[in-house]
């Protein structure tokens, strides 16, 4: 692979200022997915079809397939702290929607939840690039990995929090309230947003021309053989289990007859083991070879995934899911952190936010084309099926890591 570029000067009190950051994340995420899983729950509870939630996973996807590749631009060109705070308003304004439409209407229309997921998914599609292009800047060259995986352990504690969270306040208090968390979250994000210091590269200011400047992304990706090569493996990765990863909850409620509870408890402790895993990275991240916790991160999550296909529909069974999940939650980060830091390290700071956007799009592509026959695959020949084809899938590209 082509050598590290130098990163710009970090900002004085770096720690006290990434600190902020990473709390600020924290906040808005954990409002933001308390009220998701929610509506997961409700989807769930009120159809019970795999298709729909196949649709609503889709919907999820798409934005960042379709934009990223345009968006890149942009965040190489405007303020990036905006480019933070302003999805965060919007998601917040369409979940004011969302709430009065169920607290007046009395329910909610499966389109509008569509609508909302669709929304959500358009903020992610701005701010996971400004997240990954904004970090190298923030942070000292060497301390990369490690902040990174401090940033997956914020995610992964609002994905464990998140799922058991939002079951508990389902069966607590009415929808329409319980949404306005977001409100309350994207509020408190944007306070800590504006105390956090982002440089800004030589590229802000200029003007944008999107066809050509994702052109440049797309050549700076190609162009460096090794990342391609990686590009290629995330690519086949994510085509074999995100099917799979989108029917939790009906894998639960439908396959074991759990309960909306249980389903929340599944949730949390695969993300309890991907908290684990971003500790130990964020402690232990100075790989001398980043390739090999990669290969075994896929290792562990294609034998995963494909033993909790086969398990029985006893309540031991139910237990060996939550194991395996939890291991299967442990390995995520020894493959997804390191691959992250490799491209962050990899290119010019004002070159970042294009190369992450067509990343973004072509990580998130396979996905949606597994998805298409998911829904119907899982409705008819049964959800678990989908857990023994991703456990098998994933070692499709782990072979090509061999090679």
């Amino acid at each position: 692979m082509k050598g590290q570029f130098s990163m710009q000067t970090t900002p004085p009190h770096w720690q006290r200022n990434i600190a902020i950051f990473l709390l600020g994340q924290f906040l808005s995420g954990i409002t933001s997915m308390t009220v998701q899983y929610a509506i997961i729950w409700y989807l769930t509870a009120k159809t019970g079809s795999a298709t729909i939630l196949s649709i609503a996973t889709l919907l999820g996807m798409l934005p960042t397939i379709l934009l990223s590749p345009f968006v890149g631009p942009y965040i190489d060109r405007l303020n990036k702290k905006m480019l933070l705070i302003v999805p965060d308003i919007v998601a917040a304004m369409v979940a004011l929607i969302l709430s009065a439409v169920g607290e007046f209407g009395g329910f909610f229309p499966v389109w509008l939840i569509f609508v909302s997921l669709l929304v959500r998914a358009l903020a992610q599609t701005f701010q996971m690039p400004t997240i990954q292009a904004i970090l190298p800047t923030m942070v000292p060259g060497d301390q990369l990995t490690r902040v990174n995986g401090q940033l997956g352990v914020v995610n992964s504690a609002n994905m464990i929090i998140a799922p058991a969270l939002g079951a508990v306040l389902f069966g607590l208090m009415p929808m329409p309230l319980l949404i306005l968390l977001d409100v309350l979250g994207a509020i408190l994000g944007v306070i800590l947003l504006l105390f956090v210091s982002i440089p800004e590269n030589r590229l802000v200011g200029t003007t944008v021309h999107v066809a050509q400047d994702a052109k440049v992304g797309w050549q700076l990706l190609r162009g460096n053989r090794g990342l391609w090569y990686m590009t290629l493996i995330g690519m086949l990765t994510t085509f074999a289990f995100m099917p799979a990863a989108s029917m939790y909850p009906l894998m639960t409620m439908r396959y074991f007859h759990g309960t909306v509870g249980q389903a929340g408890l599944i949730e949390v402790v695969y993300f309890a083991g991907s908290l684990l895993g971003g500790l130990l990275i964020s402690t232990f991240g100075h790989f001398r070879d980043r390739i090999q916790p990669i290969v075994w991160g896929m290792v562990v999550i294609g034998v995963t995934f494909g033993l909790s296909g086969v398990l029985p529909r006893t309540e031991n069974g139910f237990l060996w899911f939550l194991i395996l999940n939890g291991v299967a939650g442990l390995a995520w980060p020894f493959f997804n952190t390191p691959l992250i830091a490799m491209y962050q390290q990899s290119y010019a700071p004002e070159t970042l936010g294009r190369v992450m956007g067509i990343l973004n799009a072509l990580m998130s592509l396979p996905g949606p084309v597994g998805l298409i026959f998911a829904g119907p695959i899982a409705d008819r020949f049964g959800v678990a099926t989908l857990f023994v084809v991703a456990g098998i899938g994933v070692f499709l590209p782990l072979a090509l890591c061999s090679v």
